[in-house]
């Protein structure tokens, strides 16, 4: 069991240039896709903190709150690949980065409803960037494959780092949600300044 989760892991690191041979181009497509999310800061920061937001909810929200991401962001994908314009999207990947940090930091628990229609807002503007960005020669459906399986193992850190943090304890719990919430957030107002 061990050998093959090593020979999975180490396939996902082969060089995009493997997938080089035009029979394979839907490869190509995945692995640009796969490594989109993890190439931005902004896009890391805020699908872990969706997997912290869900774990801190947690019931359906565990599941409800990340799968609403992937679903919305991949209808932004869309509406990129389609060719329709929105303005604003770095300034809204920002914000939410800001959001989410501060909604982790200060363990807001709203309706389930409430944070998925959040977390759902949030989304069409990561999805819209994912999709704007694709490579001309990748597979769109390859590469909206990558990518969306990547932002749902952010959200799977996420929920592992707020499991983590629960087991810190409620006093130590509560100090490093803030922190890491916090962290967030600054990194967030960093990341708006830059794109202003």
């Amino acid at each position: 069991m061990r050998i093959g989760l090593m020979i999975a892991a180490a396939l996902m690191f082969v060089p995009a240039a493997a997938f080089a041979h035009p029979a394979i181009g839907d490869g190509h497509g995945f692995t640009q896709g796969l490594a989109h999310p993890l190439g931005g800061l902004d896009h890391i920061l805020a699908m872990v903190a969706v997997g912290a937001f869900a774990w801190q909810l947690g019931g359906r929200a565990l599941w409800a709150v990340p799968a609403t991401f992937i679903v919305v962001m991949a209808a932004g994908s869309a509406l990129a690949i389609a060719g329709m314009a929105m303005p604003g999207v770095e300034i809204g990947i920002a914000v939410s980065v800001i959001a989410l940090g501060a909604i982790v930091a200060l363990r807001v628990r709203p309706s389930v409803a409430l944070a998925m229609g959040v977390v759902a807002l949030f989304a069409i503007f990561h999805g819209h960037a994912h999709g704007s960005e694709m490579p001309l020669e990748a597979s769109s459906a390859a590469y909206a494959i990558g990518f969306l399986l990547a932002t749902a193992l952010l959200h799977l850190a996420g929920i592992a780092l707020g499991f983590m943090i629960g087991r810190a304890g409620e006093l130590y719990g509560r100090l490093l949600y803030r922190l890491a919430g916090g962290f967030v957030a600054l990194a967030g107002i960093a990341i708006l300044t830059y794109a202003i």
